[in-house]
């Protein structure tokens, strides 16, 4: 035998703890920038839009039974890179109303706290 229980068992025990690890790294993770937002300050500042671009997650989920069945999800993240007067750039996750409002070369105030985007209010 290739395996036996005890060492199938060990596999199993390590492929948990390691997953398991993961994710608290990623929760452990977003606790802190969430945590080091909220102790910055808010700021607002002049800059335009350099660039808009989004991400498509595709997710395939089998449905029990079936073997040729299943559906898809699709989720939709959108970003925008905005560059201020010192030259700096910063990319934001926003939502997707406010990335169809939005529009490259733009120019505005823009409004965010760390890593969080707040706003983007244009000049008229």
């Amino acid at each position: 035998m290739l395996f036996s229980s005890g060492g199938f068992d060990f596999i199993f025990t390590c492929m948990f703890l390691l997953i398991f690890g993961m994710i608290a790294i990623n929760i452990i993770r977003g606790i802190g920038e969430w945590h080091q937002n909220n102790q910055s300050p808010r700021l607002t500042v002049d800059a335009y839009i350099v660039s808009k671009r989004t991400n498509v997650s595709r997710h395939h989920h089998a449905d029990a039974g079936n073997v040729g069945g299943g559906h898809t999800t699709t989720s939709t993240t959108y970003y925008v890179t905005f560059q201020v007067a010192s030259g700096d750039r910063m990319e934001f996750s926003v939502r997707g109303q406010e990335y169809g409002l939005l529009v490259e070369g733009d120019r505005g105030q823009l409004m965010f706290q760390g890593t969080r985007y707040l706003g983007f209010q244009r000049y008229s």
